[in-house]
């Protein structure tokens, strides 16, 4: 648990009423932008796998954000960031992420990456902010078919050591 101006991330290991619906309020969101076969969020199910580490963030106790990381051979990816409108611009996101990060490498990865939506421009900012950059579509999007991620930008982040 990190705990930064009253936000406090905690490692979700079930699917409680706090993570669906947070994890709802996403899919609501996401679903007015993007048409299904452009959404490649993890199901409910898929969040709780072996490989996936889900975290909920709280505020002053009132849990308003979650995001996860889905930990692969070479890579690490993020999964269902998602912070609440009221509690944007209070460092909630930026706490999840440090969280996200720390896993990482404690897993002894050394590069996170994630794919995000054109029309996500505050969550592209952070990103950007926080220090990922534009890459080319990775791992099963770089399978897909290309209408299936017309919408999509991906990002990645060295979090460990650089290879030389």
């Amino acid at each position: 648990m990190s705990a930064s101006d009253g936000v406090r991330i905690e490692l979700a290991l079930t699917a409680t009423d706090e993570v669906r619906s947070l994890v709802g309020e996403l899919e609501t969101v996401l679903a007015a932008e993007y048409p299904p076969e452009q959404r490649h969020g993890f199901s409910i199910d898929a969040i709780f796998r072996s490989h996936v580490r889900f975290f909920l963030a709280r505020r002053h106790g009132v849990s308003v954000g979650c995001g996860g990381v889905a930990l692969f051979p070479d890579f690490a990816e993020v999964k269902r960031m998602y912070v609440r409108d009221t509690a944007r611009g209070q460092g909630v996101a930026d706490a999840i992420l440090a969280r996200i990060e720390d896993e990482v490498r404690g897993a002894g990865l050394s590069v996170l990456r994630l794919e995000t939506g054109t029309r996500q421009i505050a969550a592209m900012r952070l990103y950007a902010r926080t220090g990922f950059r534009e890459c080319p579509a990775f791992g099963d999007y770089a399978l897909k078919a290309p209408q299936s991620i017309a919408s999509s930008v991906f990002f990645e982040k060295w979090v460990g050591g650089r290879p030389d």
